[in-house]
């Protein structure tokens, strides 16, 4: 499936990989994310290279693309604020390619990461 962007010169098609690439992406590189996480019954994190399962992508009735992104946050970071900071990043990068066919972009917070503590003394 791809997403078909309208303007005065024709049409251009982007598939969904491409977008859920680029918001997957720049999701994992806000500070604070531990990585996507995918909800079956139980929330489950995501390795890097299927970090795109946890990334839903829509287009509406007007042809402007929603994403959803299901993230986990690393213990001890605020999860309203590092779900903020992920919204405006993807937001940004997203405006970027997609301009005004840019819709709702929802940050769902499904968990939170603590570290083992192994390998500390």
């Amino acid at each position: 499936m791809s997403i078909k962007l309208n303007n005065e010169n024709g049409c251009i098609d982007i598939s969904n990989d491409v977008i859920i690439k680029a918001a997957g992406i720049t999701a994992m590189q806000c500070c604070g994310v531990a990585g996507m996480a995918v909800k079956d019954g139980i929330v489950h994190m995501l390795k890097k290279e299927s970090f795109a399962k946890g990334i839903e992508i829509s287009q509406d009735e007007e042809g402007r693309v929603n994403v959803k992104l299901h993230i986990i946050v690393n213990y001890g970071n605020n999860s309203k604020s590092v779900g903020e900071a992920c919204y405006d990043a993807v937001f940004y990068r997203l405006n970027e390619d997609l301009g005004k066919n840019l819709g709702k972009i929802t940050v769902v917070v499904e968990g939170i990461r603590k570290d083992s503590g192994e390998g500390r003394s």
